[in-house]
């Protein structure tokens, strides 16, 4: 209870002598206006309606950076205002994709195959299947145990809040196949990486190390991952074929959209937001990510809407090629390394539509101070302290990551992510799952967000550098 009455109290001192008085009455006319606007839900229904699926470095990924110059041109920006800043990379594309159990109970399988994943060929494979119900007790497995058999590795992610699960049991399809391939499996299924029990699997990337050639690697969807649970406890030999026929198509283009309102007075120094602009193929990316390229857009167009100049500069980033290994975050950071250091706050919204329900932050004492008028502006819409200080060690979102390893504050707009592993990555991905009414509070959020970090002389930077172990 200490703890709590403490944080309240802070929440509660506001940030007086550090942000202006008009700064504040400007970011509350921001929230209100935003929570009735509907900026964010239009673009996010065009997004989904107009381009669909948006799999990195593919055509339809370079479709939606056309789409989203076009959409903000018709809000307003100028054309000086946006650039695209190309990069090249190397394609995973999807093809063919079956499964089923061939023995002792043949029926079919729903599957998918994981990003970057190896082919069996047209003809397929099929195989014995070693059941793991965990990651460790597949790395606790001898070689001789998997040696060109099928190896099958389960989970258990429960539903959390803050979506804290993931980073542990979502090992399964971030190394799972490559673990499985050192020690000679011919081929992988996983549980899906979700929480839902709808016979829809999840997709998503898995990492091969440079010594280890994929092989192919494919998600279950839940109710038949626990089929084959099921199956296995029965006893006997357990017979699954699959054929999956992904490839690489070579090096193409993906690329970032920026999007800057320039600073009056310290225009070199930078506040940043966004999301990504890829998503898988399964579904049309409206909760993983076209919700975040809005939410944000939809903030920067009420600063433009309103005719604001902030103090610093303000910079949108629709970051490309996101799910497939942070490759848009790696080339905005090699391609602005010369003023990283100017980054002075930021945040990334890619956790879903739902409501931003804490704000976490590990900045310096006079930045504590901005984060707690935040809070002040923002308790009205359901936002409360998170972790604040060096407990924090998390990030400010995937596309950040590099940022952060470079020195930018770490500090999260945390999203409501109860629901979220049951849609991302899956063909339930679709515009039907926004909430107007939760989107248009993220954008009221991101908004006081940005004019108070952005009208502010504040050094966030806490003393000490925040550590550069970060992962997704």
């Amino acid at each position: 209870m200490l703890s709590t009455l403490v944080l309240v109290a802070v929440a509660n001192t506001g940030g007086a002598g550090v942000v202006p008085d008009a700064v504040s009455r400007t970011a509350e006319a921001l929230r209100d206006a935003a929570l009735a606007d509907d900026t964010a839900y239009r673009l996010v229904e065009d997004l989904t309606t107009e381009v669909g699926p948006r799999l990195a470095g593919t055509r339809q990924e370079a479709r939606a950076r056309r789409w989203a110059v076009a959409a903000l041109k018709k809000l307003g920006f100028q054309n000086r205002q946006i650039t695209v800043e190309p990069f090249r990379m190397r394609t995973w594309v999807r093809g063919a994709e079956r499964a089923a159990i061939v023995a002792p109970f043949p029926q079919p399988l729903v599957v998918t195959a994981l990003g970057r994943s190896g082919s069996t060929g047209p003809r397929g494979m099929k195989g014995e299947v070693v059941v793991f119900r965990t990651l460790d007790a597949l790395e606790r497995a001898p070689a001789k145990a998997v040696r060109q058999k099928l190896v099958y590795i389960g989970h258990a992610m429960p539903k959390t809040q803050d979506g804290s699960s993931y980073g542990y049991f979502g090992r399964a399809r971030f190394v799972g196949p490559s673990i499985a391939a050192k020690k000679g499996a011919k081929g992988v299924l996983i549980r899906s990486v979700g929480t839902h029990s709808h016979r829809l699997p999840h997709t998503g990337v898995t990492s091969w190390p440079d010594d280890v050639a994929p092989i192919p690697a494919i998600a279950v969807s839940p109710p038949d991952a626990d089929q084959i649970e099921r199956i296995a406890d029965r006893g006997g030999p357990l017979t699954v074929s699959m054929t999956v026929t992904p490839r690489i198509v070579g090096t193409t283009e993906s690329g970032n959209v920026v999007v800057d309102i320039e600073g009056r007075e310290a225009k070199d120094e930078i506040v940043i937001i966004g999301g990504h602009l890829d998503s898988w193929d399964l579904g049309t990316g409206a909760v993983d990510d076209g919700a975040g390229v809005a939410i944000a857009a939809g903030a920067l167009n009420l600063i433009r809407k309103m005719k604001l100049q902030p103090r610093r500069t303000i910079r949108l980033v629709m970051w490309g090629a996101e799910e497939v290994g942070l490759e848009g975050a790696k080339a905005y950071a090699e391609r602005h390394k010369a003023e990283l250091d100017r980054h002075v706050l930021g945040s990334e919204s890619d956790f879903g539509a739902e409501r931003i329900f804490r704000i976490h932050a590990h900045v310096s004492a006079r930045g504590d101070a901005v984060v707690d008028e935040m809070l002040r502006l923002l308790a009205p819409l359901g936002v409360a302290p998170g972790t604040r200080g060096p407990a924090y060690t998390g990030g400010a979102g995937p596309d950040l990551t590099p940022l952060v390893r470079a020195g930018l504050p770490r500090f999260r707009l945390a999203q409501d992510g109860r629901d979220y592993f049951e849609l991302h990555h899956t063909p339930d991905d679709t515009f039907d799952k926004i909430d107007p009414a939760a989107l248009a509070q993220n954008v009221a959020v991101h908004a006081v967000f940005v004019w108070l970090a952005a009208n502010t002389d504040v050094d966030f930077r806490p003393r000490q550098a925040p550590s550069a172990d970060l992962s997704k």
